[in-house]
């Protein structure tokens, strides 16, 4: 269940705070509604919630708050706004790689894509989808790591009618196997329809907190239905008669021959028709929303274990395909299954995680006998640990679900290629720059600085784009992931940087002939120069974006090494000083004592050169300090 005492935003200036001591709870086997108009404070509720948003009070799902959950992914499924991805990625890579990061194997994507019906729609890329399409995927990262308590912001938004059905469906369905389901609506019909209770708020204060048949009966208008042959001219009458007697009657013709009577009383309304010997067919009085738009007969306005009070109309009830989402959605043949109609479903058995963790609450649910609900996907087995689970593989999935870049390595290729056969063509450039495309004027290879890009992607994107948003809206801070990303740069950065020397070589042995394409004979000393050279302005790229958040800063971190550390490095290194380092090769040489298999001392001996110039120096000092300042940061977000 959840929990929610004190909830109050942070002042606005002059203005009250947008939230002020709201305090509910939303229990286990219901679901509950957060109701008010726009502005009303439900959006701001949630996020202090999910602390996503400074403020006062705390929050427990299930008896601890969300920063004290191992994996709140596999405790809360979170939908807030447009569903977080890169707008390039397709839909089941984005589902493939959020498997990764909640630890459950990729046939995970395809179950709950069958669910939502969008099976069909797997391969589109994110930036094409619709409204309603969104919302559905939205739903699809929510039941992803199959989550106890589900906390949605307007999911019904953008969907049709039918749409709207089967999505209160799901949430029914994972409320009856023991879940918590909560939601926000705008429409009060919605929350009465949907919802085992409603809490309203107005201007950032709770206002009732009611159980849904007691919000239906005293919050909801009730009118009077009835059914005529002779309804136009009924409606003329009951009109006539009411500015007569000045009482406030409206008369809203619905279609057909079927009327709705605000204001006035079934008695009032037959003994009109009586008087004027008008046949009525139906009259009935109606609380919420029973007619015909709302897609569902009488009964299934109000909670299906309530029945309302007053006398209500029976329609056709709705059928399961009416339930499942749109036919021309799905993928022929993969229709979710549906209960047998009549059948009590059961709660969800104490398997996966909550077997193996003890002191996990179970999930309890009340006995319903329903008459149709959706299939939800499948529970699983997930371990409780930090999120993500998998780091290195969802790293790697987020680098390679998109084209951004293969798009800057082929561009780097291309650049490299050409600068250097015009370096070849001027001249007076040494062997070594001229194999990596470093002409003098420009304060990095165009290699070192795609390297440095791709690396500032890395974080970049993760905050403009947050996968992880079903976690805690923001990308965790870990340092799992941040190995993983150092990791896959690092791999990055190196594959670039051979593959930069193999095309500059081979255009220059097209164009000059064998001469400028020959390897230089301190191969070993430049090889290790320049591979440190490169994967050190990723790293700085990888950490900058991290700690600032942008893509933008880690791009100027590296660009800003050669600029302004190097010359500070330069100068510290030339300064007056007692002692110097010179002879430490042959000093670390002696210190060995013996020698390495392989050569391995003269990898040690190239590795300390690349340090000892101005160039590594910086780059060392600057990824140090980067290092530092993120550890930082996340030392500090954790002790917040």
């Amino acid at each position: 269940m959840i929990q929610a005492f004190g909830l109050t935003s942070n002042p606005r200036k002059d203005l009250p705070p947008a939230v002020d001591d709201v305090s509910f709870e939303a229990h286990a086997g219901h679901v509950t509604a957060l109701l008010g108009s726009t502005g009303a404070g439900k959006t701001t509720t949630l996020r202090l919630m999910l602390e996503l948003q400074q403020g006062r009070g705390i929050t427990y799902f299930r008896g601890r708050p969300l920063h004290r959950i191992a994996h709140p992914s596999r405790e809360v499924g979170v939908l807030l706004g447009d569903v977080p991805g890169h707008p390039a990625r397709t839909v089941r890579g984005h589902l493939r790689m959020l498997c990764a990061a909640a630890g459950v194997t990729v046939r995970r994507a395809d179950e709950v894509l069958e669910v939502v019906g969008l099976v069909s729609l797997r391969d589109e890329r994110l930036g094409t989808l619709s409204r309603g399409m969104d919302r559905r995927l939205g739903l699809a990262c929510v039941l992803l790591s199959d989550p106890h308590t589900l906390v949605l912001d307007h999911p019904a938004e953008g969907l049709s009618a039918r749409e709207i059905r089967w999505l209160h469906g799901i949430l029914r369905a994972h409320a009856v196997q023991g879940g918590t389901v909560l939601l926000t609506a705008d429409d009060p019909k919605e929350a009465a329809r949907s919802a085992d209770r409603v809490v309203t708020l107005d201007q950032g204060r709770v206002v009732a907190d009611q159980d849904a048949t007691e919000f239906a009966r005293t919050r909801l208008r009730p009118r009077v239905v009835v059914r005529s042959p002779h309804a136009t001219r009924l409606a003329a009458l009951l009109a006539k008669e009411a500015r007569t007697a000045h009482r406030s009657v409206e008369v809203v013709r619905e279609g057909g021959n079927r009327l709705s009577v605000y204001g006035g009383t079934c008695a009032e309304v037959g003994e009109t028709a009586f008087r004027h010997g008008i046949l009525v067919h139906q009259l009935a009085d109606e609380i919420g929303d029973m007619g015909p738009g709302a897609g569902t007969d009488a009964e299934e306005t109000l909670p299906p274990e309530t029945s309302p009070a007053p006398p209500v109309t029976h329609e056709p009830r709705a059928t399961p395909e009416a339930l499942a989402p749109d036919a021309t959605l799905e993928d022929p043949g993969k229709a979710p299954q549906l209960p047998t109609p009549g059948a009590t479903v059961a709660p969800r058995t104490e398997s996966g995680s909550d077997a193996q963790d003890p002191d996990r609450p179970r999930r309890t649910a009340r006995p319903r006998t329903l008459d149709v609900l959706p299939s939800l996907p499948p529970p699983i087995s997930v371990r409780s640990a930090p999120s993500p689970l998998r780091p290195l593989r969802y790293e790697i999935r987020r680098a390679a679900g998109i084209g951004t870049g293969f798009l800057v390595g082929a561009v780097v290729l291309v650049t490299s290629a050409l600068t250097a056969v015009l370096l070849a063509r001027v001249g007076h450039t040494p062997q070594a720059r001229l194999l990596v495309a470093w002409p003098q004027q420009l304060p990095l290879p165009p290699a070192a600085l795609g390297a440095g890009l791709l690396g500032a992607l890395a974080f970049g994107d993760e905050f403009r784009h947050p996968a992880l948003a079903a976690d805690r809206g923001t990308v965790p801070r870990r340092l799992g992931l941040l190995v993983a990303k150092l990791v896959v740069a690092a791999a990055t950065a190196t594959t670039l940087a051979f593959v930069t020397i193999g095309c500059d070589a081979e255009m220059l042995y097209l164009v000059y002939g064998r001469e400028l394409a020959q390897v230089p004979a301190d191969w070993l000393s430049s090889s290790m120069s320049w591979l440190g050279l490169v994967i050190g302005c990723a790293w700085a790229g990888v950490l900058a974006a991290g700690v600032f958040r942008s893509t933008t800063a880690g791009l100027a971190a590296v660009l800003a090494v050669p600029v302004a550390v190097v010359p500070l490095v330069h100068k510290a290194l030339e300064g007056p000083s007692v002692r110097t380092a010179a002879g430490f090769p042959l000093r670390l040489r002696e210190l060995l004592l013996m020698q390495w298999p392989f050569g391995g001392e003269r990898y040690m001996v190239a590795a300390a050169r690349v340090l000892a110039q101005p160039v590594g120096s910086a780059l060392v000092l600057s990824v140090t300090v980067l290092l530092c300042a993120y550890l930082l940061t996340t030392l500090r977000s954790r002790v917040r």
